[in-house]
């Protein structure tokens, strides 16, 4: 049996590639940059508190498409159409209409406050309970809890 001593195949180049660099990808990227320099332009020219609120989500087929979180703020992008249009129009871009769709903002997720400390009498009744029960891991467990809350009860100087 002959060993093959040659080296392992490397590809010449640099290493990496960026994956901009592959062509469905560069022009996504490409558009993705566009429709962020047009929705710079577009909302600067907005009034302050529109300009915070709203978002530019598209342009399709002449229609420049905004994202608004309520349909109060909706109705007050769509007056300003005339504006829009005409900022579109000098720095490049056909539009010659605007959509606004109602999009609330994806509600934030609530995480709970783990830090909050077990009170004295949650560690009473943590203790009765691991008392009263038969299965020895559940006794411990309950006797874990119960010892988070003393500990957390207790002040820097020691006493509870």
């Amino acid at each position: 049996m002959q060993h093959d001593n040659s080296k392992p195949y490397r590809r010449a180049g640099s290493g990496l590639t960026a994956v901009t660099a592959f062509g469905p990808i560069a022009a996504l990227a490409r558009k993705a940059r566009e429709l962020d320099a047009l929705d710079r332009a577009l909302r600067q020219t907005l009034p302050s508190p529109l300009r915070e609120q709203v978002r530019f989500a598209n342009l399709r087929d002449g229609r420049l498409i905004f994202l608004a979180p309520s349909p109060a703020l909706a109705a007050r992008l769509r007056l300003l159409q005339t504006q829009i249009l005409a900022t579109a129009r000098a720095v490049g871009t056909y539009a010659s209409s605007v959509t606004v769709k109602v999009a609330p903002p994806l509600p934030t997720e609530i995480v709970p406050d783990r830090s909050k400390p077990l009170s004295h009498a949650a560690g009473s009744h943590l203790r009765a309970a691991a008392a009263s029960t038969t299965d020895p891991e559940l006794r411990e467990l309950f006797l874990e809890l119960a010892s988070v809350a003393e500990v957390s009860d207790s002040k820097p100087d020691g006493k509870v």
